[in-house]
């Protein structure tokens, strides 16, 4: 079997709250938006900055992450691409691209100030997204980053 890889890594603000529903097997499912921007200096010589915007589905967050994940956060979230065709009301069929969570780091604290990170990560460790590990409160805030 061929190897292959679907990992995204971001780092921006959230666009909107987090809205959480519940599947009928009882699991969580938090969906929310992040802005990204990229700058480069445009054939004028002036900035320019293109900012993307991206869907972000997590599954089964806890209550600290329900309550943080707030319009305006700065996070990192690192998961991977899956792309959803549907229908919409109107009977045209549609496509969406979003990014399941896998793991959740809050760069700023929760009091809004910016640190290097609250200590609270998200890690989903499963595949089907329903077996969910805690997030770990006892995380240096120096070893927050991947990189």
């Amino acid at each position: 079997m061929a190897f292959s890889l679907n990992k995204i890594m971001l780092i921006g603000n959230l666009g909107k709250d987090a809205e959480t529903r519940f599947t009928n097997n009882n699991v969580s499912v938090s969906n929310f938006s992040m802005a990204t921007t990229y700058g480069y200096k445009g054939k004028d010589g002036n900035w320019v900055n293109e900012t993307t915007w991206h869907n972000i589905v997590a599954f089964n967050l806890s209550d600290y992450f329900k309550d943080n994940l707030k319009k305006g956060k700065k996070f990192y979230i690192e998961g991977r691409l899956t792309k959803k065709e549907y229908t919409d009301k109107e009977g045209i069929k549609r496509y969406s691209t979003d990014i399941v969570a896998d793991k959740l780091i809050p760069l700023e604290a929760s009091g809004g100030g910016s640190s290097e990170g609250s200590g609270s990560v998200y890690t989903d460790e499963s595949s089907a997204g329903s077996n969910v590990n805690e997030p770990d409160v006892n995380v240096d805030s120096n070893n927050d980053l991947p990189f």
